[in-house]
This record gives C-alpha cells, structure tokens and sequence, in this order.
C-alpha cells in the first residue's frame, strides 16, 4: 500500500500516475464500477468517475476520447475516509478515458468513464471500504453472513486497509492469550477472517493464505510470537478444515497443517 495521502471532504478516490506522484489526476466522488469485473475478463474494468475534477495526465486524454492518446497511463487509485485520508489504494493498469460528461453533482465537475485492469479491486471489496469510512465496521462476526466470494473479498480488504486500520498501533507484546471462535470456520477464507479478528479485532489481518500467515506469525502484524491461542469448538473447525494439501511429507489436513505451522512458530495452542 502506497504513504497515506489526503483529499478534500466528500471525495472517496483519489487518482495518481504510477510513474510520477506530482502529476496528480484529481479526486471523484464514487468510483462505479471499480469492483464490478467485465465478463470477459477478471481484471477488466469499465469505471465511471463521478463528481470528478480531472487534472495532469488524466485531464490531457479527455480531448483525445477514440484515439490511442486518450490512453492515460497506469496508476493508483486511493481509497479515502470521510476526511480525506488514504485508506488503501489499488494499482490500476491502461487508464483510458473513453467518456466525459457534464456530471450532475453541479458546474465544474465531470463523470469520467475510464476502462483500466486491476487483479485486485475484488467484487464485493467496496461494501467493506464503506464499512470502514463510516465507521461502521465496529463489531466482531461481520463477516459471519458473506458468502465464499465475498469472504475471500472482506480478507483482500482487511489486508490493503491494514496500516490505515492499525495507524501506528503496535504489535501485542508476546505472551498475550488471543480466542479464536470456530464455530464460523468453515472454510479456509473464513478461518483466516476468524483469526485476523482473533488478532487485531473487526476487520483484523493476519493472513489469507498459509505462507501469509507464516509471515504474520514472524512479527509485524498485530501479535509478537510466543503468544497462545484458544481455539473454541475447534471440533467443529476440524470437520470443516479438513481438505487435504500437500506437504514435504505426503499430505495432511488443513486442520493439521495450521496446527503445525503454529507450532513451528512458538505458539502454544489450546484446542477447546
């Protein structure tokens, strides 16, 4: 994630070319579309920018709509809080503008449609960013009524908003005692929700995949190994985690393989 930049109140995106963080492109008030894929391709994006006041590069292509010139470049796009600050940002590649209008929102404004490619604004995400900015993510379980996709959607969040969620917040000393709830783990994206709230509380980090959470456990990401983990109901995780994967040794199960991987890391874990 890109340094916490600031925008004006109202606005939730900001736009800056990769290439050259003082050309900046201008702030818009949604971003629709950026979380809708086109279906003929994941990564393609058709975005709308409403509200928007164009500047640099971007304000350049607006004239050059139908040409290869309206291509504008790949950037970033900031996702901000109700005060302007960044909370994460996307990197977006091939912004081309291919629409400009008279935006409703009043005089001096534009919505402009640009297609671009971003891998990682996932469908589902922005419900999450407005948790956030609203300050409505403020609460355990949230997460316990998505479905696969957009679990998979609410922990890519968790993670681009990590630093912004934890703003300086530093690691909990080692030897802190954390409770892992199991009864929603049902499968590994939930496991991996359950553990981040576990760790850094609503909306918390601390993995989405097993080399991930390796990471997380060497310090940085909310806990200081040793800690110890209570795992309540971890009969019911066990049932549902227990897909076999691959190992150096033949197979084991999910269940298995993170009881594992928790012990080579120090940390004690109390099955309940």
């Amino acid at each position: 994630m890109r340094a916490p930049g600031r925008g004006s109140e109202g606005q939730k995106y900001a736009l800056t070319p990769d290439e050259d963080d003082a050309d900046f492109w201008g702030f818009s008030h949604e971003a629709e579309g950026l979380f809708t894929p086109l279906r003929e391709e994941e990564g393609a994006r058709r975005v709308r920018l409403v509200g928007c006041v164009p500047q640099g590069g971007l304000l350049k292509s607006l004239d050059r709509v139908g040409s290869r010139r309206a291509l504008a470049g790949n950037a970033w796009i900031d996702i901000l809080d109700a005060e302007g600050a960044t909370m994460g940002s996307y990197f977006v590649n091939d912004v081309t503008v291919v629409d400009v209008r008279p935006a409703v929102r009043g005089a001096g404004f534009l919505d402009v449609t640009v297609t671009l490619w971003c891998d990682e604004a996932l469908p589902g995400a922005g419900e999450m960013w407005d948790l956030i900015r609203t300050g409505h993510l403020n609460r355990t379980g949230m997460w316990h009524v998505l479905d696969p996709v957009d679990r998979h959607s609410w922990l890519s969040v968790a993670l681009w908003s990590r630093e912004y969620q934890r703003r300086g917040k530093l690691d909990a000393p080692a030897g802190q005692v954390f409770t892992l709830d199991g009864r929603h783990c049902v499968d590994v994206d939930s496991f991996y929700c359950a553990l981040g709230e576990a760790i850094n509380g609503p909306g918390g980090y601390f993995g989405w995949n097993l080399d991930a959470l390796v990471d997380c456990l060497r310090g940085g990401w909310g806990a200081t190994s040793p800690f110890t983990l209570q795992w309540q109901h971890s009969a019911v995780a066990r049932a549902r985690l227990a897909e076999n994967r691959a190992t150096g040794e033949g197979e084991a199960t999910l269940f298995d393989l993170l009881l594992e991987i928790f012990q080579e890391q120090g940390i004690q874990v109390i099955l309940q």
